[in-house]
């Protein structure tokens, strides 16, 4: 069923399954030809689309966008493939960079449009997905090269819940621990649903790993 999928979220939601199921099972022919498959499909994607410009899978930047940099960071690391590691870390970079107001603050593209190539992008609504997806790829991307600028854009995405964001309100409720659905132009969402609350407690977790990211463990024999 996976190699029918045609979505490139969903090639990069199942690698991220199959990266933890082969950190068991390293050997598996089967699961190892799907993730090498998974990830070529993602890398003939960007040089389909991407540009110098337009360094992106698609010619326009939707939503849970930095899942398709962290799995090929990932991949790149473990298979390994230096092109996919390449291509995570570039386009990676260039989400960090269309995802930072001025004043230094982390700002995704709002679902309220989204961002097409050539266009206007879309400040508003901005969805919790978007930090969480970006804490997770910045730190995979430590992991990959070491550089402490990334456990920097990890720390800048996370205060994004916090209060460091366009109207410098806080999203997470510290009185529920639940978070905001959402930020709208003048106000956060009243609605506090489970994905918005996962994204928060899992960008907290891997906020408070983060320590231990500067001595990562080995990678398993194949």
């Amino acid at each position: 069923m996976v190699e029918g999928f045609s979505s490139p979220r969903a090639w990069s939601f199942t690698l991220l399954g199959i990266h933890e199921y082969l950190r068991y099972y390293p050997s598996d022919p089967r699961i190892n030809n799907m993730r090498k498959s998974l990830t070529e499909q993602l890398v003939r994607l960007w040089n389909t689309c991407a540009t110098e410009d337009w360094p992106w899978f698609e010619p326009v930047v939707t939503y849970d966008n930095a899942c398709l940099c962290h799995t090929l960071i990932l991949s790149g690391q473990w298979m390994p493939n230096a092109e996919a590691l390449e291509i995570g870390l570039k386009s990676l970079r260039w989400l960090v960079s269309i995802q930072k107001t001025q004043a230094g603050y982390f700002r995704p593209i709002g679902s309220n449009g989204f961002y097409l190539r050539d266009g206007a992008r879309a400040d508003y609504d901005q969805q919790p997905l978007e930090a969480q997806s970006m804490v997770s790829a910045c730190h995979e991307a430590f992991r990959a090269t070491q550089d402490s600028e990334w456990l920097n854009e990890a720390k800048r995405s996370f205060e994004w819940f916090l209060d460091r964001n366009d109207l410098n309100v806080p999203l997470y409720d510290f009185s529920t621990g639940g978070c905001s659905d959402g930020l709208h132009e003048d106000r956060v969402s009243d609605n506090q649903g489970a994905e918005s609350t996962l994204a928060f407690h899992l960008s907290l977790a891997e906020m408070n790993f983060a320590e231990h990211l500067i001595t990562p463990p080995p990678l398993p024999s194949p």
